[in-house]
């Protein structure tokens, strides 16, 4: 990761400067408006123009629109342009004064810093060489007494949604279950948390029929990882639950070969829980935060799951599979089940779940949906605030005979139309009564096959922001609409 710094002035004669311009502010950004107007350059979001003189030797001008409509995601984006356009340069500086008066500062550097890293980050560990350049240091320049906090929480929501982008792009072979469970118990361990991490004996035991049912096909053993993270003195206690399908070929529902070339991406809510739970000791949270995130690949072995086989899940319900690619439901169902065991005051899980989701809301929208309003939108709010993006679709009651079984509880597809609907529907039968849930169908935005601001090709890391800014903001159990005590 790369280093990222706070100073009151830019004073490193020679050094590369960036100023974030607003569109309306053209005069204040220190570059003669005739020259900015030469290169075409307003001010607009997403602009980006490099200036050459003297003092600095560089100086790179990137806009970011109106100022009285000026937000933290747009100073996260502009941080990540600025970084990708002088990559070249290892050292530069980028002068954040247009946030003064507009943004409180703190969020102001904590959004930059967090742009700036992701912006750098590169997953590069198979190649022998790389001529990609990349900045190593990066100073913020703000003429505020503030800052200081919001450059520490900004370090660490980057490092997190790098930790989870390293999960994502690690390629399926390489990264199985038992690679993935080691993975997040040394971070987590690290971190400060509790871990626990069951062995196939140990999921067997606890009849998690749909981790084994997925499993059948697989050389890999299953995993399920357990992490708890809780402060001195909690006001509230949530669940996290993440899919951990390390690769997906749809078993034997077999996808097409062009359908399996991201699909190491199908352990990305298990990625960005994790990732997120790492962080949450170094924030000072004060919400007893547990995840739950089964790890498993879905594969054809000659023991795979068949379709019109009957599994029983950790709550008892029993699934008719009638698609062994509808496999990610399976798993989620036996994590959703032994979260509502404990009992939490809200349970939010987060997977890869649904092609259908990607049509509804392309590649860079998130699926939201649940039982609890307010707690949608807290979240929907959060992902606001962090740039990254919800859009709420509903659980339709007259829905739920569409997974109707003849032979068992349920079956794991609902028909032809509304797939994301009728899966979070699904999903719905193993959150236990009365327990505040909500299910984000990160199917789209879990994986980049473009470049756009601080996003790169490959994993996002998405989630791992939103689940940060919603669990700190936290500060007791009536924001979630329960009773005074915590659970």
């Amino acid at each position: 990761m790369i280093t990222v710094k706070l100073a009151k002035n830019a004073s490193a004669r020679g050094a590369v400067l960036g100023v974030l311009v607003a569109s309306d502010r053209l005069r204040d950004c220190g570059v003669d408006r005739k020259l900015l107007t030469r290169l075409g350059f307003t001010g607009a979001v997403g602009q980006v123009s490099t200036v050459t003189g003297d003092v600095p030797a560089v100086t790179v001008v990137v806009g970011v629109g109106p100022s009285d409509s000026l937000e933290l995601a747009e100073v996260r984006r502009a941080a990540a342009r600025f970084v990708r356009a002088v990559s070249r340069h290892k050292s530069v500086a980028l002068d954040l004064s247009v946030v003064d008066g507009r943004l409180d500062a703190d969020a102001a550097v904590a959004a930059a810093t967090e742009g700036a890293v992701l912006g750098a980050y590169r997953f590069d560990r198979y190649k022998r060489e790389t001529d990609d350049p990349t900045v190593e240091t990066v100073t913020l320049v703000l003429d505020s007494a503030f800052g200081k906090a919001g450059l520490a929480r900004g370090l660490v929501v980057a490092d997190a949604v790098c930790f989870a982008r390293d999960l994502v792009n690690e390629p399926g072979g390489s990264l199985t279950p038992t690679v993935f469970a080691g993975l997040a118990a040394e971070r987590g361990e690290a971190a400060g948390l509790t871990v626990e991490v069951l062995d196939e004996t140990a999921i067997a035991e606890l009849e998690l029929g749909g981790v084994l049912g997925v499993n059948r096909g697989s050389d890999q053993p299953p995993r399920f990882v357990k992490m708890t993270y809780e402060p001195a003195a909690p006001v509230a206690s949530v669940a996290l639950v993440g899919k951990g399908i390390t690769f997906d070929s749809g078993g034997l529902s077999i996808k097409p070969a062009d359908g399996m070339m991201t699909m190491k991406c199908d352990m990305g809510g298990a990625a960005a829980v994790i990732a997120a739970m790492c962080a949450l000791p170094a924030l000072d949270v004060s919400v007893k935060v547990t995840s739950y995130t089964p790890m498993t690949d879905n594969m054809l072995g000659g023991d795979a799951q068949r379709p019109g086989d009957v599994i029983r899940a950790r709550n008892g319900t029993t699934i008719e599979v009638l698609n062994t690619d509808a496999e990610g439901r399976l798993i989620l169902a036996d994590a959703l089940a032994l979260a509502s065991e404990g009992e939490p005051d809200a349970i939010v899980d987060l997977a890869t779940l649904t092609g259908a989701c990607m049509v509804a809301l392309g590649d860079r929208i998130a699926g939201i949906l649940g039982t609890d309003d307010d707690l949608i939108e807290q979240l929907c709010d959060a992902a606001h605030n962090s740039g990254e993006q919800l859009w709420p679709l509903p659980l339709p009651p007259e829905y739920r005979k569409l997974i109707d079984s003849s032979v068992a509880d349920v079956k794991n597809i609902g028909g032809r139309y509304g797939g994301t609907l009728t899966a979070g529907l699904f999903l719905k039968e193993f959150v236990g009564e009365g327990i505040p849930w909500v299910h984000l169908d990160i199917a789209g935005p879990a994986f980049s096959d473009e470049v756009d601001a601080e996003i790169g090709k490959g994993g996002t890391g998405f989630g791992v922001r939103t689940l940060i800014e919603w669990l700190s903001n936290l500060t007791s159990d009536a924001e979630i609409g329960l009773d005074d005590e915590t659970s």
